[in-house]
């Protein structure tokens, strides 16, 4: 398995510019998502690094070797793309061995690899289907044993569980974690899904405009997002109106900066909170329950802020009362204004 690292690497599509001087490690084992809105370059910067496209400028490094210049088929990765792309006349153990075969691996040898990626994704008992008498799920793993079989140095995933409905995605994003934890390969994947990013990934880069905005662990870089565009973009921000920071605790100066907190780290109540939180006064418009959960919704100066918590949790309320919404100072999001 192999580290990749991305240097100053710049990527055009005319005069559209997709890379603008990104710079980012993937480092050797690791799970690593790119997150951002549509435009944001990160399906770009993943089809660099397979080599589907070439940079302008920069150098990308597999390992020892730098391959900016080098074609994707001689890059030594694996790439599972958004719709499986299985060929539907081929049985399930010729989809996974297209890559041997193609590299002229012996017939023993071949045999055994597909026998071995297929018992990894749990589908050795259907080597002799073929995709249309699969499931979503099971081409989904199908597609990813395809990917690994020819033990690739990195792993490129391009939204790869968009396609299913919501309780297949969890259970996969479970086995796709499993599976690149057992293999240990150096795993990048495209996701426009936050939960998907959170869940899986051991390290996370949001993307904007062409730009890395903020990379590093999931929790850091939700819990200290480095501007608005990061608060906002991964997880959700309440963001402070300026008339409610005087008598409440800040982190630092509030000079040139902006405040928020998340909607899961507050509280509501009809009456002002003891000493030692921070609070601010609104009025309910809605009150949202979703089974275990619910979600309220609180005017506060003319903004629209939500709280998240267990339905048991909050207390009744009347609709279009006034109430308070409070949280821990240290749970208080500061970023430049």
């Amino acid at each position: 398995m192999s580290r990749v690292d991305v240097a100053n690497v710049t990527k055009k599509f005319g005069h559209a510019t997709a890379l603008d001087d990104v710079s980012i490690t993937f480092e050797d084992g690791g799970f690593f998502a790119l997150l951002g809105p549509s435009g944001s370059g990160k399906t770009t910067l993943l089809r660099t690094i397979a080599g589907f496209y070439f940079p302008e400028s920069g150098t990308i490094r597999i390992g020892e070797q730098n391959v900016e210049k080098v074609p994707v088929e001689k890059r030594d990765i694996g790439m599972m793309f958004q719709n499986y792309a299985l060929f539907p006349n081929m049985t399930v153990a010729d989809n996974v061995g297209f890559g041997l075969r193609v590299r002229k691996v012996p017939a023993a040898e071949e045999k055994r690899r597909i026998a071995e990626a297929l018992e990894l994704v749990q589908l050795g008992h259907l080597a002799d289907r073929r995709p249309s008498q699969l499931s979503g799920g099971q081409r989904q793993r199908v597609a990813l044993a395809r990917a690994i079989v020819t033990n690739p140095r990195v792993l490129l995933l391009d939204e790869p569980l968009s396609a299913l409905d919501k309780t297949l995605r969890v259970d996969m994003q479970i086995e796709l974690k499993r599976i690149q934890r057992e293999i240990g390969i150096t795993t990048i994947f495209v996701t426009h899904d936050q939960e998907e990013a959170l869940t899986l990934s051991d390290r996370i880069g949001i993307l904007k405009d062409g730009r890395i905005v903020q990379a590093g662990p999931p929790r850091e870089v939700y819990d200290r997002p480095v501007d608005a565009f990061a608060a906002g973009f991964l997880g959700e921000a309440n963001w402070l109106p300026e008339a409610a920071l005087p008598g409440l605790a800040l982190p630092g100066a509030a000079a040139g900066r902006r405040f928020a907190t998340r909607p899961e780290m507050l509280s509501i109540s009809a009456q002002a909170p003891g000493e030692g939180r921070n609070a601010v006064k609104g009025r309910l418009l809605q009150r949202v329950f979703a089974g275990a959960m619910a979600t309220c919704l609180v005017d506060v100066a003319g903004t629209q802020w939500k709280l998240v918590a267990r339905d048991r949790d909050i207390p009744e309320l009347p609709g279009g009362g006034e109430v308070w919404l409070s949280w821990d100072p240290s749970d208080t999001l500061a970023v430049p204004a």
